[in-house]
This record gives C-alpha cells, structure tokens and sequence, in this order.
C-alpha cells in the first residue's frame, strides 16, 4: 500500500520492591512481502505472584504469542489467529502444570499468568484479554479502558477468574476499536493501575508521544513512588501512520502489468506455447498450454480487454491466483508460480482433462443417487480445505466444478473467494455486490448479510438438488435481482415433487441445508455430508409429519375445490 502502517513502541518493566520480576512484554511489527496481512501486535503478562515458575509463564506467553502469530496463514483473520495461538498456549502451560502435579503432591499450579494483548491491522484495533493487565487507548485527551478485570470476590478479597495455565479451556475477551494516526495504546500490570487513577494516568500520556521509553520510564517510576508493592510494567504503542490506498493508486497496482492480446494455437507467451483454446469469452480466456523448458501442461488463464479498466474485476483476477496457491487440496484447483518472470497479467493452474458438473448432468438427467453422493461427498472435502483458509468460495455453481476423467472433483474459479485475511484490510473497492450466480447464491448475500462456510454449504446443496432432479429448489430469480425483502420470500419446493424415488431423509436432507435464513442450516459441513450419506429417522419423520400443505399443497387445494364443490351442490339440493 501506498501508505504503510507505522507504529513505535516503548516500554519498561521492573521488579519494584520484589525480588523477582514475574512481568514480561513484547512487541513486533510486520515488515517485508505481506506484511499488511499481519500488521504490529504488542503483549502483556504478569506472572501471578503466589505460583512459583510464573516467571517462566509470562515470559513464555508474550514470547510465543508474537512468533507464533506471525506465523499463521495470510488467509487467517486476526481472531482466528490469535485464537489458536492462545488455545495452544494455554494448553501448553496448563499440561506443564499438570504433569508438575503428578510428580510432586500439592505442588499446586506454578505456572500461572495474566495476558492482554492487541494487534493493529488496517485500520482496525484487535483487543485480547484474560485477568487483570488492562489495555487503554488514549486519543486527544482522552483515556478509555478497553478491558475488564478478570476478579472474584472472596472474603473481602479479589482474586484473579481467569489466567493462562488455570483451565484446559480459557475464556478470552475480544473486542475492536477504529483507530486514528496520532491514537496512543498503554498495556500496564496492575503493580501501575492499582496505584495511579485514570486522571493521572491521562495527564501522564499527555506528553507520551515524542519519546515513548522515557515515558513509560516515567510511568513506572511513578508508581513506585506512589507505593506499589508488585512488579511494574508499562508498554506503550503510538499510531503514526496508517495504510491508505486511493483507487487510482489501487488501479495502478493492478494494472502494472499489461492483459495479453488474444492468443490461438501455436502463440506463445513467456515461454508457454498455446496448445488449444479452451474457451474465449467476454470476461476472460483460457488457453492450455506447454511449458517450452520443461514440456508440463498447464491452464492460463487472462483477463479479457474488455474490462482493462475495472479495477474489482481486475482485483477477483490477482486474487485467484492466490487462492488457488494458498490451498493445497485435491480437490481444489492448483496455480503455481511462473518460472520465469511475468510481462503480461495471467496465471498459471493446472490442466484438468475432463468435464464440468453442468455437462455432466446433461448427461446424467436422473442419476443414482450414490453416484451423486460420491460427487457432493468430494466438494465437501474442497470446501473444507478453504474453511480451514478462512475463506468462502461464495460463487459454487456447475460450471465451476470439473470432473477428471478419473471422476475427481475440482473446485475452481476463485474470482470472488472471501478471504478473511484480506477482507480486514482497508480498501477503495465497493465489494458489497451480492456474489455468486444468481440460482445459486445463498439468500445472506441478497438480504445484506455478509457470507460464511453456510453460504457455501446453499450453494452446494442447490447444485445437490438439481443433480438429482433437475430443477431448482426455489423459483428462478430475475437475473436482475440482486436484494431481498426477507428471507420469507422464498418458498422451498420439494424435492420429491420432481423424484418420487428419493428417500425420505435425502428430502430432510435437502431441505434443512436448504434454509434460506443460514442459522437453521448445519452448523458443519460434515453433518450435511453425514445426513446425505446414512438415514435420519429424525429427518425422515419430520418429513412424513408434515401437514399436507407442505407435503403435496397440489393435492390440498384439490381437496378444498372439491370440498367447496360438494358444499355448494348440497346447498342447491336443500333450496330445491
């Protein structure tokens, strides 16, 4: 970006009048390749001071917090990283706790300690927290607290609810805050806040911007003097700059390498002959071609001309590319990285001999239900591997799933993948366009709602359904409609309308990963694919208790026509 994000830190920590220090904080901001992925994050801990090792906790805690967040996945979100940064962690110190106990009787936990920590991504403030350590953000004179005290209350006396070590399971606190260039962060121990009020603590920020070591220095020093009797530790985190990039410098990015002509057999590019075109559309082209070095065959795909000024188009462009490098599946389309370096825009994927899944059903028009079993069992295994990416597909649909000529499933197109890593970046696109195809996008987009793994789970039980029977669960949308009222407004059509020989539990089936409203879907992929592989008699007995207007609303009105008919000749007899 145009516009990196800057920060300074500085900070001090000190015993005070114990004889050890059990405080421990550390501090890092990203720099190099992908350095906005991951952004500065900064971390406290102090060692509870009644368990023996605490020292060992709190150093260990800070310490790999930092190397291990910076080692997740681009993909990843922030809570996701730091979620199983944490997890392991506390998992860690909590075994050494009780592999200590084992060995030594009422040893008790000696390796106990508070933690709270921030990341700064974009233009977003990440918060963690578990215990008593606090985070504050000061802004043009203003001081706010942005985490509680983890404190019980026993005898007259507070003792700390939550710490890394104390449970199997830690309960930590998240929150977000927007950031501002000129906004000061101070993560303190409780050996500083248990003594300074907040009224002091501001005034001492006041003039914390220029030198953030001597002010921290200042902060400690003060707190001694004030009679804090515990360790003390003070680390602060200025926010010079922050990341910013205009739309024409965002154009400028994508548009730096020029979209090669269109190609026929026999042209070459960068080293690759063209061997066959595969398709040539208004969006894109795609050409199979050999590597004239090694002789592999590869796909390469490039954009069309046509949208050369399209900055979101050209963004879904890039983006494939690195999707498809991120996920390494086999049941996910792979790109590579070009050998050689690039001079035109296009990517590098893998060839796939074989068919997509909308030439497939036109050749299956009523296929067994295992052979379609088979198929959807592989894209829940594709699907899986971006779940696990923290990514969402967002734009299934036959066309973009292929069969080799083994019957492997390929997932591709990865244009408009929601990648949560970089959808917390800031950017000048307007990405808020519902995504997919618009008989197979989950209502959540249509209705404003943003998209998750039970988006992609919609999409692949509508491709399911129409595998099976041929049609589609809902009434076919205006091409043009791109927003919905309520999720109300659609009507489900069953199933066994279309197929009478399906069973009933592959009807429940359908229907409950079919749900327009995503929270009364599955909550995991692995249970539709259980429900669509071994009968539900809860799902088949929901299906045969349903009210006839449910099961056969044909037949119902039939019903009711004939009733009326019956009632009105009985009134035309009795006034005869």
């Amino acid at each position: 970006m145009s516009k990196r994000l800057q920060v300074r830190f500085g900070g001090c920590s000190e015993a005070g009048r114990k004889s050890v220090n059990q405080d421990a904080f550390a501090a890092h901001l990203a720099t190099g390749n992908g350095a906005e992925f991951k952004g500065a994050a900064a971390a406290i801990a102090d060692g509870v001071s009644s368990c023996a090792d605490s020292h060992i906790a709190s150093q260990t805690a800070v310490t790999s917090f930092l190397e291990d967040y910076f080692s997740t996945p681009q993909s990843w979100s922030v809570r996701k990283s730091v979620s199983r940064v944490l997890t392991s962690l506390n998992g860690w110190i909590y075994q050494q706790n009780a592999n200590r106990q084992s060995h030594l009787q009422n040893y008790g936990d000696s390796m106990l300690t508070t933690f709270s920590s921030v990341v700064i991504k974009s233009h977003t403030l990440h918060c963690f927290h578990a215990g008593d350590s606090r985070v504050y953000h000061w802004r043009d004179g203003t001081l706010e607290q942005l985490t509680q005290d983890h404190l019980s209350i026993a005898a007259g006396q507070g003792y700390l609810a939550r710490a890394l070590g104390a449970d199997r399971h830690l309960e930590v606190d998240y929150s977000t805050q927007d950031l501002a260039v000129g906004d000061l962060l101070m993560l303190s121990t409780d050996g500083v806040h248990g003594v300074l009020s907040a009224a002091r603590l501001r005034e001492l920020l006041t003039d914390a911007t220029t030198d953030l070591e001597a002010a921290a220095r200042r902060i400690v020093a003060e707190a001694l003097e004030a009679g804090s009797d515990d360790n003390l530790t003070v680390l602060l985190v200025a926010i010079d700059g922050l990341p910013q990039e205009t739309l024409d410098e965002t154009h400028r990015r994508l548009t730096a390498l020029p979209i090669p002509p269109v190609m026929s057999v026999g042209n070459r590019i960068d080293g690759y002959e063209v061997l066959e075109v595969i398709f040539s559309g208004t969006r894109s082209h795609m050409y199979r071609v050999r590597d004239e070095e090694s002789g592999e065959q590869f796909t390469l795909k490039a954009p069309s001309q046509n949208f050369s000024e399209d900055a979101l188009y050209l963004d879904g462009f890039v983006r494939e590319e690195w999707v498809g490098r991120c996920i390494d599946h086999p049941n996910v389309m792979k790109t590579y990285e070009p050998r050689r370096e690039k001079r035109f825009l296009y990517y590098l994927g893998e060839y796939i001999e074989g068919i997509n899944l909308r030439e497939w059903m036109h050749d299956h028009p009523r296929p067994p239900v295992d052979e379609v079993r088979r198929i959807v069992q592989q894209a829940v295994q594709g699907l899986r591997a971006f779940q696990r990416a923290d990514m969402v597909h967002q734009d299934l649909k036959p066309e973009n799933i292929m069969l080799d000529r083994e019957g492997r499933v390929k997932i591709l197109d990865f244009g408009t993948v929601l990648i949560a890593g970089t959808d917390e970046l800031i950017s000048p696109l307007d990405k808020s366009i519902p995504q997919g195809s618009v008989n197979y996008v989950a209502p959540e987009y249509l209705v404003g709602e943003p998209g998750s793994f039970r988006s992609d789970l919609f999409s692949l039980a509508v491709i399911a359904y129409e595998m099976l029977t041929g049609a589609l669960p809902y009434k076919e949308p205006s091409v043009k409609q791109v927003q919905l009222k309520n999720y109300a407004v659609l009507d489900y059509i069953p199933a066994l309308q279309h197929r009478r020989d399906l069973p009933l539990w592959i009807e429940g089936c359908l229907r409950k990963a079919l749900q327009p409203n995503p929270r009364y879907r599955y909550e995991a992929l692995s249970e539709f694919l259980h429900d669509f592989t071994v009968p539900n008699t809860q799902l088949e007995a929901r299906i045969r208790h349903r009210p006839l207007v449910e099961r056969n609303p044909l037949l119902l009105w039939k019903l009711i026509c004939l009733g009326l008919l019956l009632l009105n000749l009985y009134q035309w007899v009795v006034n005869r």
